[in-house]
């Protein structure tokens, strides 16, 4: 069965206000394709330098639908500018959309975006800097060890070195009023699958460990029915991975923890306590742990706020789209950011 990383894309709003910042559309390439983005610079002044904002899983219309328009607004507001695009084969970027690129190919992308900026010589990119959330957590800290020239790093909903989709079917299937030994059995039937998946085991013998998987409601809603085609396009690239031994976890950033210790900008770190799609406890000791004690970090987190850092009641995956509820961003989230920025000048 093939092993998902999910890591909600983040912080769709409404657009964002031209009386804070002027508005250019800005391209560059990366592998010969051209990937379409926005830049938002601060009116009537030089900006402090240029945030770029990575984007976590999935399929991208950012620059259209104007995405982080009220984490950009806030950005700009503090005197630097936001630069953002969409992902190969999504808006008006080419080629053809990747689920499974892997995350050290987005890092040479996000170098490719630096690279231009700064040959171009657009305003503010001597001091560049990385804000992302969720998958853009693994994304940024390879950016920030490969290009050695970032001025601070804000992770949001942030990631440890493993698979995290565990974490998001056991929570999700307990807000949904699941018995824990009903939780258990149906984990360890998408751990077993995942073994069989990247040992190089067959479709059918995935198919035979998860009898019950399969038939739950949330997993179909989630993953759909997952094609015999799905499985084994997937499998070479599961199988170049290495699985924990402790945990069966998929390892999906090798010697993370010596990434992180490598760095040496400031950092903020932005947790939703609420966080039903990543481990934020988990994720909060593991910077702890592994970012040097001599590098400045700030961590927050927030009360009542999910994964994409909006108010909620459960985290739930799904609690939004069946509730029919507003976005509202979690209470202090912005200040927390603006103040820090503020700091930064």
């Amino acid at each position: 069965m093939k092993t998902i990383t999910v890591l909600a894309i983040f912080f769709l709003m409404a657009i964002i206000s031209n009386a804070q910042s002027d508005r250019q559309i800005f391209e560059f390439e990366f592998e010969g394709v051209v990937l379409n983005g926005v830049l938002n610079l601060p009116k009537d002044q030089k900006p402090n330098g240029i945030v770029l904002i990575i984007h976590g899983s999935g399929e991208t219309n950012a620059v259209a639908q104007e995405w982080y328009s009220d984490i950009r607004e806030t950005i700009v507001k503090t005197g630097y500018a936001t630069y953002l695009w969409d992902k190969i084969g999504c808006g008006k970027s080419g080629g053809t959309f990747n689920y499974n690129q892997s995350v050290h190919n987005s890092a040479l992308e996000v170098i490719a975006a630096i690279n231009t900026l700064k040959e171009r010589k657009v305003p503010g990119s001597d001091d560049i800097a990385l804000y992302g959330g969720s998958r853009a957590s693994w994304i940024n800290p390879i950016v920030i060890n490969q290009y050695k020239d970032i001025k601070f790093w804000i992770t949001v909903s942030g990631v440890d070195d493993k698979e995290n989709f565990g974490y998001l079917l056991e929570q999700n299937l307990r807000i949904g009023g699941m018995p824990k030994d009903s939780i258990d059995l149906l984990v360890g039937e998408w751990l077993a699958a995942v073994k069989i998946h990247h040992s190089g085991g067959s479709f059918e013998s995935a198919l035979n460990a998860t009898p019950n998987l399969r038939k739950n409601a949330f997993w179909l809603r989630f993953n759909g029915t997952i094609t015999e085609e799905d499985y084994y396009n997937y499998q070479p690239t599961l199988m170049k991975e290495e699985l924990d031994e402790e945990t069966g976890l998929q390892v999906v950033i090798k010697n993370f923890d010596s990434i992180l210790s490598n760095i040496n900008c400031p950092i903020l770190a932005l947790f939703g306590e609420n966080d039903m799609n990543v481990d934020w406890k988990k994720t909060k000791l593991f910077y702890e742990e592994n970012i040097a004690r001599d590098t400045e970090m700030t961590i927050k987190s927030f009360p009542n706020c999910n994964h994409s850092m909006h108010e909620c009641k459960t985290g739930g995956f799904y609690e939004f789209q069946d509730n029919d509820l507003s976005y509202k961003r979690c209470d202090g989230f912005l200040d927390v950011l603006e103040n820090w920025l503020k700091d930064r000048q």
